[in-house]
């Protein structure tokens, strides 16, 4: 008979159970179903005198199914301890220890305390504004970001110190943080930004992600946002956004304008065929 498998019920929780069941069920079918046409092939060469050849190893790996759970979950303590130890430095920041510069936003507003360093290691451009001889003199020194507002640099260097952001602060700033991250070669920043924008597109956000992504020239989030226009051309068109919009960004409007034609000529030619 073929070698079956069966999960180990105790060793694992429920959902882990029920999957590899199903797994195990499929690779036990397979295994039927090879020993059945070796079977067959047998009869016909021996005229009955079948020969049935188990193959035990097969499976094999599933077998260690109870220890890659047991490594996953180890991996999985070992992954906590590591951001329980760097989030030490998420507290300097938060209680302003030992910070050395200050990061003044455009809108006139209160400085943040940061730390030369940190920033020096999230972006070569920082690094270089901090290299500068304007900023090696004293520890007391100011760097200014003009295009951010103090919320929208509070929650850039919550990002730089953190590596994530609460959702309402994502959702809020995201526009502000996208820009900062183009200019700044923050591409972790970057990448977590557009992630969100094509994740969140919709009807009412969809010519800010156009507007956005052609001005930091990322092809991706324009195409995609440009698709969904031309795909929802009736919600965005008759908005009161679009009507600010249209001027605003003449050579966006001409885009939507030849990609929503080329659409529909593509259609008609795919419906004649």
């Amino acid at each position: 008979m073929p070698f079956i498998l069966r999960p180990p019920r105790n060793t694992i929780c429920g959902a882990c159970y029920e999957g590899a069941r199903a797994v195990i069920s499929l690779m036990n079918k397979f295994e039927t179903d090879k020993y059945g046409a070796a079977e067959n092939n047998n009869n016909n060469k021996t005229n009955n005198n079948s020969l049935v050849i188990s193959s035990p190893n097969s499976c094999k790996p599933l077998a260690n199914l109870p220890k890659w759970v047991n490594n996953l979950k180890e991996l999985e303590d070992e992954l906590n301890k590591k951001i329980n130890f760097l989030s030490g430095f998420v507290a300097a920041f938060r209680e302003q220890i030992h910070t050395d510069i200050q990061i003044l936003p455009g809108s006139n507003g209160p400085p943040v305390p940061a730390h030369r360093a940190l920033l020096a290691v999230r972006s070569e451009i920082f690094k270089n504004m901090l290299d500068s001889d304007g900023c090696k003199s004293a520890p007391s020194d100011t760097i200014t970001l003009p295009e951010l507002s103090h919320e929208e640099l509070e929650s850039l260097m919550d990002f730089l110190y953190c590596g994530n952001l609460p959702p309402e602060k994502v959702e809020k700033h995201v526009y502000a943080l996208f820009l900062a991250s183009d200019k700044y070669g923050i591409s972790y920043l970057h990448e977590f930004c557009e992630r969100h924008m094509l994740g969140s597109l919709n009807s009412s956000n969809a010519l800010d992600v156009l507007e956005i992504s052609d001005v930091c020239s990322n092809k991706t989030l324009k195409d995609t946002a440009l698709n969904f226009i031309v795909k929802n051309m009736e919600d965005v068109v008759f908005s009161a956004k679009y009507e600010a919009f249209a001027p605003k960004n003449p050579h966006l409007y001409v885009q939507i304008t030849r990609a929503f034609f080329m659409d529909a000529k593509t259609r008609r030619n795919n419906s004649a065929v």
